[in-house]
């Protein structure tokens, strides 16, 4: 059964005289290059330290020389009111970016899942963790590559844990130095909106931000945070990223979550949600009706949200965060992933029965965001939490995917292609 494509509501254009004054304004913006780190300082004209962006050789710029998000407001009050404000305000500059770049061709996502690169108190890989990656590099291939990055690059002691916790606190931060790691996997954007990316505290955010832009990987999960990619051909990909907790965009606020992707869609054509949430283990491998908990915690409503943030403009949504592979569904034609597992988890990560069952999801879409193809390249994790191809995720996603949501779900074949019901 074929799925209608949304139509995004047109966007007005500023009056010529507006955009020539906004061009000279921004012509006298600070653009500072420093080994090949970008920072683009603006106020009022499209740019705000919420959004990072990127272009196509992969340069980010973050607001530098702004202050830190985390300076500028309470960083357990997301939903502070200047918080809110940046949710809500879509700037004039923005509005006329969310449009495909003419003759824009289809635009290829590889996204996976909780990625972490050790941490001191379980043990540092060899060589810098240089070598993570070499077996699943070659699945790592797209226009925009996607991970969750569920540490800190950070050191010094844990804001949350201390010098030590005695195997009662599990606090994850991989040295700043890592980063490198991921761009050399091909990761173009990390997810910071996750239970560990707080573990050394808003200073260990700070740390996590400056690494990430050092190598030119854009980010997304602080509040308010869009980060906006820019491909070879022009087109812009927004990224937003949620979780349930103070530090991040918070998904128990849907309202706000959907502002978020309404702000993201007015400024690129396709729109990529990111949550995490959802009960973790072995045992939460379905998606229940209604919110989870999970240790007393509450992970959300990840239905709701999911389908909320697609009914937003989101284009493809993916989750994270159960350390388990999840089922997935189509709604207005749009790709939901519930949860894509656990990707890489150096001595930190349970890896026993379908914990250490992965996958590298690949989702191509047209240039107004429609689903066009995709597909579930399987991944397993060694003993130690390294990634290789291969193991049974897609036969485990597969049935999932039907008994979970049944009309709705994605039909994945036996090689791994995906298709709507």
């Amino acid at each position: 059964m074929s799925t209608p494509s949304r139509r995004r509501p047109p966007q007005r254009r500023r009056p010529a005289s507006t955009r020539v004054k906004q061009n000279r304004v921004l012509a006298l913006l600070c653009v500072v290059a420093v080994g090949g780190l970008v920072a683009v300082v603006a106020s009022g004209t499209g740019s705000d330290p919420t959004v990072t962006t990127a272009n196509a050789e992969g340069t980010a710029a973050s607001g530098a020389g702004a202050p830190p998000a985390d300076a500028a407001r309470s960083a357990d009050a997301p939903g502070s009111s200047q918080a809110e404000q940046q949710v809500a305000a879509t700037t004039a500059a923005s509005t006329t970016q969310g449009t495909p770049a003419p003759g824009a061709s289809g635009v290829s996502v590889a996204a996976v899942g909780d990625t972490v690169m050790g941490t001191p108190e379980f043990g540092l890989p060899p060589a810098g963790g240089s070598t993570l990656f070499n077996a699943v590099k070659p699945l790592l291939k797209g226009d925009v590559v996607f991970g969750n990055l569920e540490s800190a690059l950070a050191t010094g002691p844990s804001a949350k844990c201390g010098s030590g916790s005695g195997g009662s606190c599990y606090a994850f931060a991989s040295p700043p130095s890592y980063a490198r790691n991921l761009k050399n996997a091909g990761f173009t954007v990390m997810s910071i909106a996750n239970n560990h990316s707080n573990d050394w505290g808003p200073a260990g955010i700070r740390s996590t931000v400056r690494a990430l832009d050092a190598v030119g990987i854009l980010h997304a999960g602080r509040p308010g945070e869009i980060a906006v990619q820019t491909l070879p051909n022009g087109t812009k990909v927004a990224v937003v990223g949620l979780a349930p907790y103070a530090w991040s965009q918070n998904s128990l606020d849907i309202p706000g979550a959907q502002r978020l992707v309404r702000k993201a869609a007015g400024m690129a054509p396709i729109v990529i949600a990111s949550f995490h949430g959802g009960a973790e283990g072995t045992s939460y491998r379905n998606v229940p009706q209604g919110a989870e908990t999970y240790l007393g915690e509450p992970r959300g409503e990840t239905r709701r949200l999911a389908r909320g943030l697609v009914d937003a403009g989101a284009d493809l949504v993916l989750g994270h965060g159960p350390h388990v592979m999840r089922g997935m569904e189509f709604r207005n034609g749009r790709l939901i992933a519930y949860s894509l597992g656990n990707f890489l988890g150096y001595k930190v990560f349970g890896t026993s029965s379908y914990s250490g069952q992965s996958g590298v999801l690949k989702v191509t879409m047209a240039p107004d965001g429609r689903f066009e193809s995709g597909s579930l390249a399987p991944v397993r994790l060694s003993g130690d939490g390294i990634p290789s191809p291969g193991g049974s995720s897609i036969r485990d996603v597969a049935a999932l995917s039907r008994a979970d949501f049944g009309k709705s779900a994605a039909r994945v074949s036996a090689s791994g292609a995906i298709t709507p019901p």
